[in-house]
This record gives C-alpha cells, structure tokens and sequence, in this order.
C-alpha cells in the first residue's frame, strides 16, 4: 500500500519564498540605514524604528491571505499583527523618553515575535523550509531579552537593533532558498 501525502499547493511556497526574500531585502536596507545613526535617537532613526514593525504587519497580513488561501493556521499570524501593532505605539512612545526605553520596548517585541515565529514555523514545518524560521524564533526571543539587558548599559546604542534585524533577514533568505528548492523538486 502507497501512502500519498499531500503536499501544500504550490503557491503556498511561491508566495511565502517572494515574502521572504522581500524581508531579506527590507532588513538589510533597513539595518544599513539603523546602523548608520545608531548613536542617536533623531528623526530619521526614530522613523526607522518606526517602519520596521509596520512592515512586519505588511508582510503578516500578506501572509494570511496566503495562509488562508491554502486553508492553513493563521491564528499565529493574527497574534504577530496585533503585538507588532502596539509595539509601533509603545516604540513612537519610548522614542520619547530615550534609548534605554526603545530598547525595553524592542526587547519585549522581540521575545514576543520570536515565540510566535517559532511557533508559526512549527506548525508550517509540512511546507518546508522552516527550520530557519524556528530557529530564528528562538534567537529573536533570546536577543529580546539581551536589548532589555542593554537598555540599563553606561551607553546605550541601537547598534544591536540593526545586527538584529539583519540577522533575522538572513533566515528569511535561507528559508526561502529552502522553500525555492523544494518546489524544484520532483513529485
């Protein structure tokens, strides 16, 4: 006896490998920007810290579409748009109050989303190419809790924001290489 398993349509995989490479692009442009006026806490870094979770809600509101397209679980994504959402009100409010509170703020974004994206990652293991996305989960939930460390630092710096954003961009890359690959493969 054969045991078909189904696999999820194609343009599940073809939307999901376009959004990430899309996030790759977006936190390495981003994170170039962030790193160039880490020291201070101006306009166009304000700005940035800003836009970064935006797009988050961007790229998970697209995702959905996808997600329910293909009749997959979208309630971890749901869960993504709403805290990504308050962290752009908490951030436009901690930008007022200094760095240390941008990075509380950050931090707390960043263990938040990290759980969620591991947990995303983990229910869409059947589509391929999310172990990146779980182990970038992971880290970002570890790398949260080292921002609300570095907001108590002597000099506090928005440096690590853009190491971490680029990080997180490289595992969108390789799970979209991933999942660009597995839709090469043969049935």
């Amino acid at each position: 006896m054969d045991t078909v398993v189904a696999a999820p349509p194609a343009t599940v995989s073809v939307t999901l490998r376009k959004l990430y490479l899309l996030r790759f692009a977006f936190a390495a442009v981003w994170a170039a920007l962030l790193f160039a006026t880490a020291d201070t806490l101006g306009p166009l870094s304000t700005t940035l810290l800003l836009v970064y979770p935006l797009f988050d809600v961007a790229a998970a509101v697209v995702d959905v579409r996808s997600a329910k397209a293909d009749g997959g679980p979208v309630t971890p994504l749901y869960v993504n748009i709403a805290i990504s959402s308050l962290t752009v009100l908490a951030l436009a409010l901690a930008a007022t109050s200094g760095i240390p509170a941008v990075l509380r703020v950050w931090g707390a974004w960043a263990v938040t989303a990290g759980i969620v994206q591991l947990v995303a990652g983990a229910v869409r293991r059947h589509l391929g190419g999310q172990w990146p996305m779980i182990v970038s989960g992971a880290i970002s939930t570890l790398a949260g809790l080292s921002f609300v460390t570095q907001a108590g630092a002597e000099d506090p710096s928005l440096g690590s924001l853009a190491g971490y954003a680029f990080l997180g961009g490289v595992f969108f890359l390789v799970s979209a290489l991933r999942l660009g690959r597995g839709a090469r493969r043969p049935a």
